[in-house]
């Protein structure tokens, strides 16, 4: 039996599909496993190179297989559909894992370590409780401007809403209902704060993240989001090849020689492109007082362009600058900008 080199794991809740080739290409076996089966299987392979999607379990599968001792990958599901062959099916889907991860110019994910995915998750549940808490803020606003009562904008007034209700003559069931909406949005309140103060932990234990702190328009939230997205920074060769992996780049239709640039390609995780963007807007509000060379740089900029394209351009900076940052070891250095004499 020719010596395996390659392995592509089609992933499944249960079941699990291998497409195992030598160096040249020819297939040596073909099989669906059980979790549990699979890991026994490549605990006995010798080492070699395991391939996956970058989808649901991926990252703890990769992590077991590097404990086996073979080297893992894992590779965006929309570099592997192009190397499909035929119809659709999972082995076929394992193949062209394979195909893929043969091309010498592919595209590989770093795997997550369990930190990396703990506070993935932890800022996946903050985003959905301020959502849940934002819908029963608008619903409270929306059920008392059916009964003539229009509140002010924002979370503030909730707070005080028993002494709005009792100035107002409203259905008891309506008041009722009220409460209770008014109970389940200081729950949401309350939880929030607690992800967040967890958040602010992980931030002072972390050196990484109290670095990214120091560049301007990067706080908490967006330091404790790019420390997990760039927990290894030498996945990407260049700072621009980061900024293009959240979409801060110009989207490119070129052809004929005649290159086409066109607005930012928006590819990515688009909360940490949003967070960029945002930061971005609270340097740009302050601008004038900074006299640095990211301040001249940016003043410049506005000169020239609207707001919308130089916070874009910003954030792509910010993001430049926190892969040096991570990547390189290194403190941002704010210089202050050469003045004529």
């Amino acid at each position: 039996m020719d010596t395996i080199s390659l392995i592509g794991i089609d992933l499944g809740k249960h079941c699990f599909h291998l497409h195992a080739q030598s160096a040249s290409g020819r297939m040596v076996f073909r099989k669906k496993l059980t979790r549990s089966q699979m890991l026994t299987l490549l605990g006995n392979l010798p080492r070699c190179t395991v391939v996956m999607e970058a989808c649901a379990g991926a990252h703890w599968v990769a992590r077991r297989v590097e404990v086996l001792g073979h080297q893992a990958k894992l590779i965006s599901p929309q570099f592997v559909k192009p190397f499909l062959l035929g119809n659709k099916n999972d082995f076929a889907d394992a193949q062209a894992i394979c195909e893929a991860a043969s091309r010498p110019g592919m595209r590989f994910v770093s795997p997550r370590n369990e930190t990396q995915q703990t506070l993935s998750a932890m800022h996946r549940v903050r985003e959905s409780l301020i959502r849940d808490r934002t819908g029963t803020i608008n619903q409270i606003h929306a059920f008392l401007l059916e009964f003539g009562i229009s509140l002010p904008k924002g979370s503030a007034v909730i707070r005080r809403l028993p002494a709005i209700l009792a100035a107002h003559d409203l259905p008891p069931r309506l008041i009722a209902l009220l409460e209770r909406l008014q109970a389940h949005f200081k729950y949401l309140d309350e939880q929030v704060s607690a992800v967040e103060r967890e958040l602010m932990q992980q931030l002072r234990e972390d050196e990484r993240s109290q670095r990214l702190l120091e560049i301007p328009g990067i706080g908490p939230m967006t330091a404790s989001v790019l420390a997990t997205e760039l927990g290894d920074a030498g996945q990407f060769a260049s700072a621009r090849q980061f900024a293009a992996s959240i979409g801060l780049v110009p989207r490119q239709y070129s052809t004929g020689g005649k290159p086409t640039l066109l607005g930012i390609s928006k590819r990515g995780d688009k909360n940490l492109r949003r967070l960029l963007v945002q930061g971005a807007r609270a340097v740009m509000q302050q601008i004038e007082q900074r006299p640095d060379r990211l301040g001249c740089w940016v003043r410049s900029l506005l000169t020239r362009r609207h707001s919308n394209v130089v916070a874009c351009a910003l954030a792509n900076k910010l993001a430049r600058i926190a892969w040096a940052v991570l990547a390189r070891g290194t403190h941002y250095q704010g210089e202050q900008a050469v003045t004529a004499a």
